[in-house]
């Protein structure tokens, strides 16, 4: 019976992953802001983008920063896609509050093109795990905001699409070194991560899951919680104290 389970889930997920119409000429000339474009996933979504023959406008924390990482980029006049990368400070302000400013600004004009609100979040601000608690709080309030707006737009029928993005670890030095000895969880190659958000947002999915078995575990969250509990434990090294 458990075979059968495990069988006809893997067949529900290859379906749900299958069926893909993404088409790259759609985001030829599409218009792109794109904030947090100096570093990690931000900066594989710039070159994804720019490749693809988007409009881009980049920003960054510094403005050496990002002609370091990407040089100059053409300037759109409209806005189609509005993408916030996730970051790994672990301030309220700059890990929720900052998302709920931006969107308030882009918001007219993306109703008024009917364009794709793309949120790139993190796995804890859908299943909490051990040592990240003012980390996944802050994601955890990220994801209700853009739940409960989503809802708003749609009974008020407002053509603006919603993609969370639901990404794990990535292969950045910086993100590595700030999980050293407390987790086991092997760093998902960054420009994959970058295409899979960019295939979500261009289809205008309302979720994204890269590696994609972090849909199964959100899903074990509410269904199965013990087992969801095990395969969090298996992901720590519980030997090694928390930093302080």
């Amino acid at each position: 019976m458990k075979v059968l389970l495990l069988a006809g889930l893997g067949a529900l997920f290859f379906a749900y992953y299958w069926d893909d119409n993404f088409d790259s000429a759609s985001l030829q000339g599409a218009r792109v802001l794109l904030t947090g474009a100096s570093v990690g996933v931000g900066e594989e979504l710039a070159y994804h983008y720019a490749r693809l023959g988007s409009h881009l406008v980049l920003t960054a924390h510094t403005e050496a920063l990002l002609q370091k990482a990407l040089g100059s980029a053409p300037a759109p006049s409209g806005l189609r896609f509005l993408l916030r990368p996730v970051t790994r400070s672990r301030h309220l302000q700059v890990n929720f509050l900052s998302y709920v400013q931006l969107t308030s600004l882009a918001l007219p004009s993306l109703t008024d093109s009917k364009g794709s609100l793309v949120v790139v979040s993190s796995l804890l601000g859908r299943v909490p795990t051990s040592f990240s608690s003012p980390y996944s709080a802050a994601k955890f309030a990220l994801n209700s905001f853009f739940g409960s707006l989503r809802r708003e737009l749609d009974v008020q029928d407002v053509h603006v699409a919603i993609t969370m993005c639901v990404l794990g670890l990535r292969d950045r030095a910086s993100a590595a070194e700030g999980v050293r000895g407390v987790t086991r969880a092997k760093a998902a190659p960054g420009p994959k991560a970058a295409l899979a958000v960019i295939r979500g947002s261009a289809t205008r999915a309302s979720g994204v899951f890269y590696p994609w078995r972090f849909h199964l575990l959100c899903l074990l969250r509410g269904w199965m919680p013990q087992p969801r509990a095990w395969f969090i434990r298996q992901e720590l090294n519980i030997t090694t104290p928390a930093a302080a």
